[in-house]
């Protein structure tokens, strides 16, 4: 498996913004689909954006035109760049990855990942 270890996470402001780095044990490509979800408080864990091995990009609705998925394959890195922060966006934070592209999706079951981090706390307030 993978090892993941997310960073970033803190409490801000609603309108803010936090960038989450999530740092990998093996090179980015070897994982088809790599991405972020998020846990809100009594809530399950959902999708919130995905990228694929050659760049291709997916976003959950809720935070489509706020938040941008991107990696640095040279540093083994994936990132999660949050603005517009609101209080719904109030979760932990989880970087994935799996190993295959196919269905790589921000609306992919969370039972399909191999590998996850430890998670990064996201407090909003307003």
């Amino acid at each position: 498996q993978v090892q993941l270890v997310e960073s970033g996470g803190g409490s801000v402001q609603a309108g803010g913004s936090l960038r989450l780095s999530c740092a990998a044990s093996a090179y980015l490509y070897s994982s088809g689909c790599l991405g972020w979800f998020r846990r809100a408080p009594g809530k399950d864990r959902e999708g919130v954006a995905t990228i694929t091995s050659d760049d291709k990009i997916t976003y959950a609705n809720s935070v489509k035109g706020r938040f941008t998925i991107s990696k640095d394959n040279a540093k083994n890195t994936l990132y999660l760049h949050m603005d517009s922060l609101k209080p719904e966006d109030t979760g932990i934070y989880y970087c994935a990855t799996r190993g295959s592209a196919g269905g790589c999706s921000a609306s992919m079951s969370p039972l399909t990942i191999n590998s996850w981090g430890q998670g990064t706390q996201v407090t909003v307030s307003s």
